[in-house]
Order: structure tokens, then C-alpha cells, then sequence
């Protein structure tokens, strides 16, 4: 690997302002496509499979605490080639989507490595036919096997949900059909394109328009997302149908007693601890969004808002261009500072090929840090226009590269960190960033450009991410009933916006059809809430950051680096805090209170 990260030269806002873009080097996953090293692994992981299968398979009652462990040992360095192949497929691929020899190689490594792994579907299934004795038993004798505890743990918590053997291989063999909706989703969006002044742009461009100072260009871009949107909203609403039904079906088989459910299981989280959390951000709507966006809509001058205002600037703020270099300064310093640790860890993602940054034709929307495989690294993958919003973007997916960096001591099987976890890092690494940039701030206006914009960005995980939870439950809900026309969809997705948003809004014709783009819906459903759940945990451990900050750092460092190995409750007690209390939510969002009580008082 080069020691100096690798450039695209046309990976620029287009003024040449940003300075040089990374871009990634996917070499220490593999060379190329055809390198002779892949071609190893995928022979290697199929003769694997089958021998594991040969060795263990109604064999697991029998086995000894060492024996046991192998097997762990064995299956986890099946799914750490398994991960190593399809990260570098997977990256390929999100690099130019609309590449069909890309999304060729893509789903060819998909369909080889789902047929591979069918014979091990008995595993998991056979670990749920253990008796609780026998498990504990093998755990007390070997502590290396007791370190597992968990993934057992998890893995048996879906076992009143386990069907057949037969239909669990069926179904497994049948998982290539929905990541092929997906793909369809992904392509469909990365290949949309918009006319913006004359000018034909992608969807992350055209998006980045709602952002700039002149209300008649955010406009303009609000009205185009909206034309194109409709033309495409057939397709869009097939994929969600397609995608809700397909659900159903396993939930009903499954005997779970709610759409939801799976994602919980997932997340290692209680039902009752995300619903408080929701209830507690819904219940925060007046207080929160409602009396933020009725003092932004006097900033602006106007009588009432319309969708394309709510991430606009405010009139003081200036139209600056974050150049690369300076958001990489920006990002380090304010890790540096919290811990020179943080700054080491971070170092590499710079200077070794880790970020790709640049907008280019066909590259996926939006932003990622993919944790790939613990032998290996993660990758960030930004589309930087150099907002400022685009530096807490760099804070927000570098939290999300050092979380995983830690957490991969913990080897494949227990890195890996639950969703509603997963956000604290990143959620983290940007307030860091905000609070070393608001202290900087040269003067009251600078103060509250910077407030404005904080606010905005918890609005955004926040609010905006459990409105978002609230229209997924009443989509999965209402397809249960049957087929639902683009126009069912869309009034659903009205029926949160206003609620949410509040009365300065008014809402554009078309506006209805923005549900269309949102990747989680497609990807990951109701995955959403994590990233409420991981700003509130966020504010409450600042909040003791502030109050204790001797030993704080330790305790966040050995908190990342458990990575999936621990409950949210165990993570938590070091610094006091316990998310299953329903006031530690209202503790996550009187921070956010506190910055609009700090913005109401600069209006005296």
C-alpha cells in the first residue's frame, strides 16, 4: 500500500476550491478482480464450508469446551474471508454503481458466497437445540470459549423465531432475490439525474443545492427533486411493496410479533427502551423542532417557510467553501485534543487510502465508514462539497473508522456493534468537532451561526430520524393490508413531515414524494432510530465528560473497543448512565433545548 493516499483529480466541487479529493486503494483487500489472491479465497471458502459442515453438523451436542471452541475459531475465519471478498466487491461497486461489470461482479460474489455458506445454515440452528446446562457447562471449563458467551447469546434470542432446517436453508438460498431489489434501489438513484440550470447533475449535487444562500436556487433544486422523484415514483414504490412484503412474510413465519422486532433483536436492544426513546423525542417536537424552525423562519424574513428552507443558511452565515485540507485540520485537532490516541488512530484514513471523497458520475450517495474485515481496515466513503455540514460529515464517518479500528481486537465475531452502539462514536467525533469550532468562534454572529447549525444537525439525527422511524411503522403496518399505491405511500410520509416539523412549514406539491431516496428504508429497515438513540447516549455522555472528565477517556476507549461483546446496559454503567431509564432520553434532549435556549436569548 502507498504510504500517500491516491487522488482523483476530477473529484472536485468543479472551482477547483476543495484541493485534492482521496480516493480509496482497495489493494490490502484485493489487487483487482482478477487477482489470483481472490481467486484462493473463493476456492478456499468452498471447500471450507463443506468440511465444516462434514465435521460439525449434528455433531454440536457432542462436542467438548475445545472442541466447541474450534468450531467458533473455524466459522469465524469463514466469515472473515467471506467479509474480506465482499467488502471489496461491495466497494467496487459503490464507486460506480452504474458500471455493469462492477454489479456483475458484485452479485456474482453474492450468489458464490450465499451458496457456499448453505451448508452451515445448520450451525446456528443446532447452537438453538443446545440445552442451557450443556452451554453453560462448556462455558465454565474454557474461559477462551466463555468469551463467545455473546454471539451465543444473540443467537439464541431468535431462537422462539427459528423455522425448519429445510426452510431455513430455503430461505437463506432466497436472500440473493432481496439484495437484488436493493441493487435495483441503488442503481435507480445513482443513475438519476436533474437539471439544475441547465446543467445535468447527480442526486448528491442537486441535494446540495438545498443548502445554498440563495432561496431561488434551493428552490429550484426542491422543485426538481420533485419532478424527477414522480417520474420515478413507480419504481420506487415497487421496491417498498416488494421490500415490506417480503418481510411480512418472514415476521408471519417467523411468529414475530411485530415488524420491528427483528431490528431490536439485532440491535440488542429492549422494545420498551426504543419506544421510550421515541415517545420522549415525539413528546420534544414543540420544544425541539416547532420552536427552532419558528425562530429560523424570523432569521429569514419570511411569513412561513416552505421544505426548501429548513437547511438553509442563515442570512449572516457566509457561502464558504471548506477546502479539504482544512477540514482535515479541522477534524484532527478536535480528535487530538479530546486524546492524542484518538489522533493516531484516526492518521491513516488520511494518509493511507482509507477516504474516498469526491463526487463523481455514478458513485453512491450519501456517506459510510465500512468496517470491512478485522485483519484489514475500515473505509470511509464521503461526497465532499465543502460545506460545513460536509466537515461534521468527515467527524460524524471517521468516529464510525475508529470505533471499528478498536473494535476489531475483538476478532470477526464479536466486533461487530450494534446499531443503536454503532452511532456513538460517530455522533461523538462530531461534537467534539462543533465544541473545538464554537470556542473558536471570533464573535456572537460566528457563535450563532454555528449554534444554528448544531441544532439543525440534532434536528436532523434527532427528529427527523424518528419521524422517519414512526413512517416506516405506519408503511410496514399499512402494506400488511395490501398493495400500496405511490400515493398511499406518499400520505403516509406527510402524515409524519408536519407533525414533526411544525406549523412554520408549508409543503411544496411533490414534496410528498421525498420518501423515495432514503437508502435505510431500502437497506436496513427501521434502522433509522439508532441514530436518535446514538445522539441522546451522545449528550448524556458528554454531559459526564464534562462533569468527571478524570479517567473519562479510558472509559471511552475500553467502551469502543468491546465492540459487540457487551449489552448497551454493561457499556453504560462505567459512567453512570442507564438507557432503559426513560429520563435518560430527556437528559439527551435538554442539550438540544440548551443551544435553543442560548439562540432565543441572542434575540434580546
Amino acid at each position: 500500500m502507498p504510504t500517500q493516499p491516491l487522488y482523483d483529480i476530477n473529484a472536485s466541487n468543479g472551482d477547483g476550491s476543495l484541493g485534492p479529493l482521496p480516493e480509496w486503494d482497495l489493494s490490502d483487500l484485493y489487487t483487482s478482480d482478477e487477482s489470483p489472491e481472490l481467486k484462493r479465497d473463493l476456492d478456499w471458502l468452498e471447500s471450507a464450508c463443506l468440511k465444516f459442515a462434514d465435521d460439525y453438523e449434528g455433531k454440536l451436542a457432542s462436542q467438548n469446551p475445545q472442541g466447541m471452541l474450534e468450531a467458533i475459531k473455524r466459522q469465524e475465519r469463514i466469515d472473515s474471508v467471506a467479509g474480506r471478498i465482499m467488502s471489496f466487491a461491495g466497494l467496487r461497486y459503490y464507486q460506480l454503481t452504474t458500471d455493469a461489470e462492477r454489479a456483475k461482479f458484485l452479485s456474482d460474489c453474492q450468489e458464490r458466497i450465499t451458496n457456499f455458506s448453505t451448508p452451515l445454515v445448520f450451525f446456528t440452528l443446532e447452537i438453538n437445540r443446545l440445552d442451557d446446562d450443556f452451554l453453560d457447562g462448556l462455558f465454565a471449563e474454557n474461559a477462551d470459549l466463555a468469551r463467545y458467551k455473546p454471539i451465543f447469546d444473540k443467537v439464541r434470542k431468535m431462537k422462539p423465531f427459528q423455522l425448519s432446517d429445510e426452510l431455513e436453508k430455503f430461505l437463506h438460498d432466497l436472500g440473493v432475490v432481496g439484495d437484488a431489489w436493493e441493487r435495483l434501489f441503488d442503481e435507480t438513484i445513482a443513475g438519476l439525474t436533474f437539471d439544475i440550470e441547465g446543467e445535468e447533475l447527480n442526486i448528491e449535487a442537486t441535494l446540495n443545492f438545498l443548502t445554498d444562500q440563495d432561496r431561488s436556487k434551493r428552490e429550484n433544486a426542491a422543485r426538481e427533486l420533485a419532478r424527477v422523484f414522480a417520474d420515478n415514483v413507480k419504481t420506487f414504490a415497487r421496491v417498498h411493496n416488494t421490500q415490506a412484503k417480503e418481510k411480512e412474510i418472514l415476521d408471519r413465519w417467523r411468529g414475530m410479533p411485530s415488524a420491528q422486532t427483528g431490528r431490536h433483536l439485532s440491535n440488542d436492544v429492549e422494545p420498551e427502551v426504543v419506544e421510550a426513546l421515541r415517545n420522549a423525542v415525539v413528546a420534544a417536537y414543540p420544544r425541539l423542532s416547532h420552536r427552532y424552525y419558528e425562530l429560523k423562519r424570523k432569521w429569514l424574513g419570511l411569513d412561513v417557510m416552505q421544505v426548501w428552507d429548513r437547511n438553509a443558511p442563515l442570512p449572516m452565515e457566509s457561502d464558504q467553501i471548506v477546502g479539504w485540507e482544512d477540514a482535515q485540520k479541522t477534524v484532527m485537532d478536535a480528535y487530538t485534543a479530546f486524546d492524542p490516541r484518538m489522533g493516531e488512530l484516526a492518521e491513516p484514513f488520511f494518509t493511507k487510502g482509507w477516504i474516498d471523497a469526491g463526487v463523481k458520475p455514478g458513485k453512491a450517495p450519501g456517506a459510510f465508514a465500512h468496517p470491512t474485515v478485522t485483519d484489514v481496515h475500515p473505509y470511509v466513503m464521503l461526497n465532499y462539497l465543502g460545506k460545513p455540514r460536509d466537515v461534521m460529515t468527515l467527524a460524524h464517518e471517521l468516529g464510525h473508522g475508529v470505533h471499528q479500528v478498536l473494535a476489531a481486537g475483538q476478532g470477526e465475531m464479536l466486533s461487530s456493534t450494534p446499531l443503536t452502539l454503532a452511532e456513538t462514536a460517530s455522533v461523538f467525533g462530531e461534537m467534539l468537532t462543533f465544541r473545538q469550532m464554537l470556542d473558536g468562534a471570533k464573535n456572537q454572529a460566528e457563535r450563532k451561526v454555528m449554534l444554528a447549525g448544531k441544532v439543525e444537525d440534532m434536528i436532523n439525527t434527532v427528529v427527523r430520524q424518528i419521524a422517519f422511524y414512526d413512517f416506516e411503522c405506519k408503511l410496514h403496518d399499512a402494506r400488511r393490508g395490501g398493495e400500496l399505491t405511490p400515493d398511499d405511500i406518499n400520505a403516509l410520509w406527510m402524515s409524519v413531515q408536519a407533525e414533526s416539523l411544525g406549523p412554520a412549514f408549508e409543503y411544496m406539491d411533490g414534496y410528498e414524494t421525498f420518501w423515495a431516496y432514503i437508502p435505510h428504508f431500502v437497506h436496513s429497515p427501521f434502522y433509522v432510530y439508532a441514530y436518535a438513540f446514538g445522539d441522546g447516549l451522545v449528550n448524556a455522555l458528554y454531559a459526564a465528560y464534562q462533569e468527571h472528565p478524570e479517567g473519562f477517556q479510558d472509559k471511552y476507549f475500553e467502551m469502543l473497543r468491546a465492540g459487540g461483546s457487551k449489552h448497551h446496559s454493561e457499556l453504560l454503567a462505567p459512567f453512570g448512565l442507564d438507557a432503559s431509564d426513560p429520563s435518560f432520553w430527556d437528559k439527551g434532549l435538554s442539550m438540544i433545548e440548551g443551544f435553543i435556549d442560548e439562540l432565543e436569548a441572542m434575540e434580546d
